[in-house]
């Protein structure tokens, strides 16, 4: 097994068998952040003094007997709108690029105390992609690239952690989603992410987009990892008004016996690449051992104006200093200069409208869960885009569908694991979506369909080394 490569469980085992110890573990890391970053531009900043600090104490703990659990002495990289005590916290935004907090994200704080390593702040689309940004080139960082291809995107807006994941730079990254931006790397770069339910994690020190919408989650190579991760940053935190206290059940990957109940969803399943289609029927194939495979409808609501009514009210609120004094102007993305003043002018009834319409659409999810597990979906339509083309320009003729937006609005967690091979030599996902608080099922799920296939343990080749 190659140590870059390595899932949390298998570099956990290294470590406590004294194989390798978190300093070198650490070291390696930064190393290979310092060597393929720029190439992928993935990273922000690294922090070494940090890390290797972290790690040194990581190593004394294990020698003396003191195990915090599955994360002890594992690196991992932060989103960069996660603060973190080192290095700026720039929200991928040139008029942030100097920002610094004298504190740690709650998320950060967690995953020290389970003895993680924090090796450095990973890329993000601008603003995690608030302003309707429209190419990749969307951060003062420049365009990320999946390792598969560095002609195409690694997806955002989490788009240095899907990148640095899957091309073996850290084991684990944490990213945010507020409308798919967890999804969209995972999908894109080959990754297994991990979208919790909203409230589910603290999102204390992490930058507001859209307050009724954001989470955090992980991006790992396996859903077992996203589990470990998961329970390691979940709980309840007064800093945080939406967080909720409800313990995450440890899923039990080893249970063969659970008959799942699935079902694929009205509108996903058309308008994909050929090779989306053809990964998601054999997907089905594999699935259909493990349970029943029904059909579902999408509840008819108008999802994207519900979503674009929410984002650019709460937008407006969170960026409001830099859309009237002018620094908006510095983004990269041309869209992102001038989304911003239209959502000062967005009428307070659409957003209300779009509040109310939330509820409805919560009740209309939760009958269609009272029937069915888990939900089963291509994560999205086609490869990802070249770096080189507008988004609307890349792929003509497809359609994402309206899921990962209607899970957003809910609130409902999902997880999206790599499924095969599709065009240009890019993967593409499978997604998972379960009822509220129902993480665990997904893992158990996601663990079942990986330990079937290969396709989380590949990796692009000109990172092997």
């Amino acid at each position: 097994m190659s140590v870059a490569f390595g899932t949390i469980v298998e570099l956990g085992e290294m470590l406590r068998s004294r194989q390798i110890s978190s300093v070198e573990l650490t070291r390696e890391c930064l190393q290979r952040l310092e060597r393929y970053g720029p190439q992928l531009n993935s990273v922000v900043t690294l922090m070494p003094q940090r890390a290797l600090a972290a790690a040194a104490q990581a190593d004394r703990d294990l020698a003396a007997g003191t195990d915090r659990g599955p994360l002890h002495g594992i690196p991992y990289g932060a989103k960069d709108l996660l603060a973190a005590v080192g290095a700026p916290t720039t929200w991928g935004a040139a008029p942030y690029k100097t920002q610094h907090f004298s504190y740690d994200a709650e998320v950060v704080a967690r995953l020290e105390r389970a003895g993680a390593v924090l090796v450095g702040k990973l890329a993000m689309i601008e603003l995690a992609g608030g302003m309707g940004y429209n190419q990749a080139d969307a951060t003062f960082t420049g365009p990320c690239k999946t390792p598969w291809n560095l002609n195409y995107w690694s997806g955002g807006s989490s788009s240095g952690s899907g990148a640095s994941v899957a091309s073996g730079l850290v084991p684990f990254a944490i990213g945010s989603e507020t409308d798919g931006s967890i999804m969209n790397p995972s999908a894109y770069c080959g990754d297994t992410g991990l979208r919790p339910t909203y409230g589910r994690v603290s999102r204390f020190g992490a930058m507001p987009l859209s307050w009724t919408l954001d989470k955090l989650g992980p991006l790992c190579r396996s859903a077992l990892d996203a589990g470990l991760v998961l329970n390691a940053i979940a709980g309840h935190d007064d800093k945080d008004f939406a967080s909720v206290q409800i313990p995450v059940e440890q899923p039990d990957v080893g249970t063969t016996s659970r008959r799942w109940r699935m079902a694929t969803v009205e509108g996903t399943g058309q308008k994909l690449q050929a090779e989306v289609a053809r990964n998601f029927e054999r997907s089905l194939e594999v699935l259909g051992a493990l349970g029943t495979i029904s059909h579902a409808m999408l509840p008819k609501f108008p999802y994207d104006a519900m979503v674009g009514a929410v984002i650019a009210a709460e937008a407006a609120s969170s960026f409001r200093d830099i859309i009237q004094d002018g620094r908006v102007q510095e983004l990269r993305d041309p869209s992102d200069r001038i989304g911003g003043y239209s959502y000062l002018v967005v009428y307070a009834v659409d957003y209300v409208d779009a509040m109310r319409q939330r509820a409805a659409l919560r009740s209309s999810f939760a009958k269609l869960f009272t029937d069915v597990d888990v939900l089963v979906a291509p994560t999205f339509s086609t490869v990802a885009p070249p770096i080189d083309i507008p988004f609307d320009k890349a792929y003509p003729g497809t359609d994402d569908g309206a899921l990962i937006t209607a899970c957003n609005l809910v609130g409902v967690p999902a997880i999206s694991v790599p499924n095969g091979i599709g065009a240009h030599g890019l993967p593409t996902g499978l997604m998972f979506v379960g009822r509220p608080f129902a993480e665990t099922d997904l893992v158990q799920i996601a663990s079942a369909y990986q330990a079937r296939t290969s396709h989380h343990l590949e990796h692009p080749s000109r990172f092997m080394m």
